[in-house]
């Protein structure tokens, strides 16, 4: 699979939800050389603080409501920033295969968790992870959300601080 094919597809849901104020996290779900959907982060704009829409997540439910018959276990989740723990967890439940990322998440990412240490709905999934596929191109997209000044999602966090510094 060519990762960074498909993370540019990714890159431009990031760059759809930038051009609308939001956080510019972008998501495709690929099965089979083929996207078979697609989400980008909503809820941040204007000072927002919807925790819930994430792009993984929109994704998620965009698949869940067409019901594919597909082994999700060969699906590979592609996102311009490393899922946090909710989406993590959901991505699990969901069986997802692979995880790509571009961006790391120093604040919130989830998977660096040591899912053994978990109970065995988590314990028991195995999931492949490859980060930092076209990293700067995610970075340039943070950095880009970061400077706006009319963008006041994760202002002044460790997120910011990390982002502005490279």
């Amino acid at each position: 699979m060519d990762h960074e094919f498909f993370m540019k597809q990714a890159l431009a849901q990031a760059e759809n939800a930038l051009s609308r104020n939001e956080f510019p996290v972008g998501c495709v779900l690929v099965c089979e050389d083929r996207v078979i959907v697609t989400g980008s982060r909503n809820g941040t704009a204007g000072g927002g603080k919807n925790e819930v829409d994430h792009a993984e997540m929109v994704a998620l439910r965009r698949l869940d409501a067409m019901n594919p018959d597909i082994d999700r276990s060969r699906i590979t989740l592609f996102c311009t920033m490393e899922p946090c723990l909710m989406c993590y967890g959901a991505i699990l439940l969901s069986g997802i295969g692979t995880i790509v990322y571009a961006y790391e998440d120093v604040m919130g990412g989830g998977t660096a968790c040591d899912l053994s240490a978990l109970p065995p709905l988590y314990s028991d999934r195995r999931i492949d992870i490859v980060p930092h596929v076209l990293r700067r191109e995610s970075l340039d997209l943070f950095k880009a959300f970061f400077e706006n000044p009319e963008n006041s999602y994760w202002q002044g966090s460790l997120l910011e601080r990390y982002t502005l510094e490279q």
